[in-house]
């Protein structure tokens, strides 16, 4: 065998590994999406938007009750807004949250001292499901809008909280900042993914 006809098989078979590596690559890929896809609790949403919704939520209670900080945690109300399951979601559009919203109203009416501050939050996420308009809840919930507003919300949260423990290392390791760091994480987290597959 010549010296050209082994550069040449050589060659071959660098194409044949670098195109098995990127078809497994593909096969990696869509196993991953495909696997976040099938355990998103069978209602076409993905574990992802879950663990984000529940983030936001835990995160939005820690606030009204111990956390106290002074970001701007109001901005979760948005973000549960668009990240919220659609199951979940639906219900509170319906007659369930028509009956939370008139309730939150009607306290809020005739007994203003006993609806604390942080019941304003949830009143309002719940206020805000109920009486959003079809093109803000259908459409923009769904694709790429409601994406890029809770990346940016996730974003500037964990800027804010990092900015806050005076620096990334600072805010693992002072009281509550592991669950809070991990928390805004996961809103950054869900979607990146979204938008990236």
């Amino acid at each position: 065998m010549t010296f050209t006809a082994m550069r040449r098989d050589h060659g071959t078979l660098q194409a044949m590994v670098g195109s098995d590596l990127n078809e497994l690559a593909t096969a990696a890929k869509n196993l991953v999406n495909h696997t976040f896809m099938l355990t998103g609790l069978g209602f076409g949403t993905s574990i992802l938007e879950w663990i984000a919704s529940i983030a936001a939520i835990y995160l939005l209670v820690l606030d009204r009750t111990n956390w106290k900080t002074n970001m701007l945690t109001s901005l979760l109300i948005p973000y549960i807004f668009f990240s919220l399951p659609s199951v979940i979601f639906g219900l509170f559009r319906g007659d369930v949250g028509k009956w939370i919203a008139f309730v939150a109203v009607v306290v809020q009416l005739f007994f203003p001292k006993h609806f604390r501050e942080w019941f304003e939050l949830p009143a309002a996420l719940i206020l805000l499901i109920v009486v959003a308009p079809g093109l803000i809840a259908g459409t923009f919930r769904d694709n790429w809008v409601g994406l890029v507003t809770c990346l940016l919300i996730g974003c500037y949260l964990l800027q804010e909280h990092i900015r806050a423990s005076g620096g990334f290392r600072n805010a693992f390791t002072k009281a509550h900042g592991i669950s809070n760091t991990l928390g805004i994480i996961a809103l950054v987290v869900f979607p990146v993914w979204a938008l990236a597959f």
